[in-house]
């Protein structure tokens, strides 16, 4: 008969780590006596990083004595101590093998209901002191998993775990974390797992995504299997065919092959890499959304004029036909998807170039979806391509057009069909939005969570709700504090000696050091990094690798599709670009 060995609790603190502060809660320790299990956790317990522990559906993590002995012989340590795991029960028996997802358990007065396996994360390695733990817990098939509390009461050490409920399906916790982790999935699995109504949303939702990227198929690809591989490795030279003005601010920039031969068809909503000598040296790297129809042959970009802008300066004012610039081919995943229902197109500013795209797809394919062109400027001079997209929508049978004039004089927004203000949650909460659409928004940062509130709020399922940022991605560092947020720039100390990283969407180009992963320099130049493992061990630490090549230290447990790279693990083998 399986019994609780420990019960274990520990609220979050700050822990120094690799030059970082790091809130946690991964530190708990056994509790004398009875404890009470509340609907989200056990009295004085509590968890640093709530987006990937804590929760209802994460409530209780649970750990087994025999995996102990496991770690204990594979690391030759005779150190460990209940909740060592970060676990809040330590059981005897209750193995990942064979315990499945739905499986029910009373334990003294409680009754709990498996959810999902344990997020693995760098935490629990950090706890360890073995830092490539988080990934040894999957490719070892003993991750441990979260219950939920179905019935509060106290439990304590030596009360016997009684099954009171067999989980539909039979999918054990070892097979479920196999399933998100690891290669050469099982398609009837994942199909399973789907089902399972105990399994927690983010889970199920995982695993959705995998279906729909092609890993349920005969070949079981990975996450990102489904992703078409770019029309060309690293950097071709295009010719510059035309330079546009558009606005006062706003320049478009027409590339064609250098050989007259026309180009690989973009995705609508897609962008373009470019490695722009002639604005200094080291040559700028920079991501510029394309602006027109994406299947003409050619390609084209709209840039504005930023202040100060290095990259931006060269190209709306020093650049001209005939010249010559580097560029990787057509990459990004907020692209226009098939389907019959409302389409909305929300941008402001610049963020109209990818709308825009869009746009130009849907007229060629002489869309008759319903479709909302919802667009903020600060005026007509402001706003680039207006005529264009006027145009486009023209030729829709079922289009409609807001536009929003922040600072414009009431003849220039009669002449041009504009409301007054900024396009605002309010603004956009009164047009009352059908129910049913897809949602595209491009634009500064609080625009889009602003955009995507009103959305949500409107009744818009959040998963049909797309967005796209200009500049670096926002950063996914779970638990880390006191980061002063600051923009990028060149690592501390003397430069490295050996091949040249460049984040080209954060504008940096710099010499990798002796040692370290690319995540580590990303850190040191304050870099917005997107990770969560440090193990290779999760899809979070993915990128796009835009030019060179890398080697991993620790092997990752599942290689990324072709053309993408995981920082948490990468070590530059040659001069790389990464879209960071």
């Amino acid at each position: 008969m399986p019994s609780l060995l420990s019960v274990n609790v520990g609220k979050p603190k700050d822990v120094a780590w690799q030059g970082r502060t790091v809130h946690t809660g991964v530190w708990k320790h056994p509790v004398s006596g009875p404890a009470m299990v509340r609907r989200l956790n056990i009295d004085g317990d509590g968890q640093g990083d709530t987006n990937g522990h804590g929760g209802e559906q994460r409530a209780v993590l649970v750990y087994q004595i025999e995996s102990y002995r496991y770690w204990q012989r594979h690391f030759g340590r005779d150190d460990f101590t209940f909740g060592q795991f970060g676990e809040n029960l330590t059981v005897d028996g209750l193995p990942d093998d064979e315990v499945c997802i739905g499986d029910r358990y009373r334990i003294g007065e409680a009754e709990f209901e498996v959810t999902q396996p344990r997020v693995t994360c760098y935490r629990v390695g950090m706890r360890m002191g073995e830092p490539e733990l988080p990934a040894l817990l999957v490719s070892h098939h003993r991750p441990g998993f979260y219950m939920r509390v179905l019935r509060e009461g106290h439990i304590e050490a030596g009360d016997r775990i009684v099954r009171t409920r067999t989980g539909p399906g039979a999918l054990t916790v070892a097979d479920t974390d196999a399933l998100l982790y690891l290669p050469d999935r099982d398609p009837a699995k994942l199909r399973l797992a789907v089902d399972i109504p105990a399994l927690s949303p983010g889970w199920q939702g995982s695993f959705r995504d995998l279906l729909a990227d092609g890993a349920g198929g005969a070949d079981g690809a990975g996450a990102a299997g489904g992703a078409a591989r770019p029309a060309w490795d690293g950097f071709r030279e295009l010719r510059v065919a035309d330079v546009v003005a558009e606005s006062t601010t706003v320049t478009s920039i027409h590339l064609t092959a250098t050989d007259g031969t026309r180009l690989p068809a973009a995705r609508a909503g897609q962008y373009l890499t470019l490695r722009i000598p002639g604005a200094g040296q080291p040559a700028p790297v920079r991501s510029y959304s394309l602006s027109s129809a994406p299947d003409t042959g050619s390609y084209r970009i709209s840039v504005k004029h930023e202040p100060h802008g290095t990259a931006s300066g060269y190209l709306t004012t020093g650049l001209r036909a005939g010249g010559v610039l580097e560029v990787a081919a057509p990459r990004g995943d907020f692209v226009l998807t098939e389907g019959t229902g409302p389409v909305l197109l929300i941008s402001a500013g610049i963020g109209v170039t990818p709308t825009l795209s869009m746009l130009h797809a849907l007229a060629a394919a002489r869309s008759d979806r319903e479709i909302w062109w919802i667009h903020g400027a600060r005026g007509p001079r402001e706003h680039p391509l207006a005529a264009e997209a006027r145009t486009l929508l023209a030729s829709l049978p079922h289009s409609r057009e807001h536009v929003f004039y922040s600072a414009a004089t009431a003849e220039e927004r009669d002449r041009h069909g504009a409301s007054a203000g900024r396009l605002t949650k309010d603004e956009l909460t009164a047009l009352k939005v059908p129910a049913d659409a897809t949602a595209y928004i491009c634009g500064p940062t609080a625009f889009m969570t602003d955009m995507t509130d009103a959305l949500v709020a409107a009744g818009i399922d959040p998963a049909r709700v797309h967005t796209e940022l200009f500049g670096a991605l926002p950063a996914i560092n779970p638990g880390l504090t006191g980061r002063t947020a600051r923009p990028p720039h060149q690592p501390p100390g003397p430069p490295g000696t050996g091949p040249t990283v460049t984040f080209a969407r954060s504008g940096i180009s710099t010499p990798f050091p002796g040692g370290g992963s690319v995540l580590e320099l990303a850190d040191a130049c304050d870099v917005p990094a997107r990770w969560s493992c440090r193990t290779g061990v999760c899809h979070t630490c993915v990128t796009p690798l835009l030019s060179g090549r890398v080697t991993y230290e620790p092997a990752p447990l599942e290689p990324p599709a072709d053309g993408d790279v995981l920082i948490c693990c990468a070590r530059p083998g040659s001069d790389i670009v990464l879209d960071m």
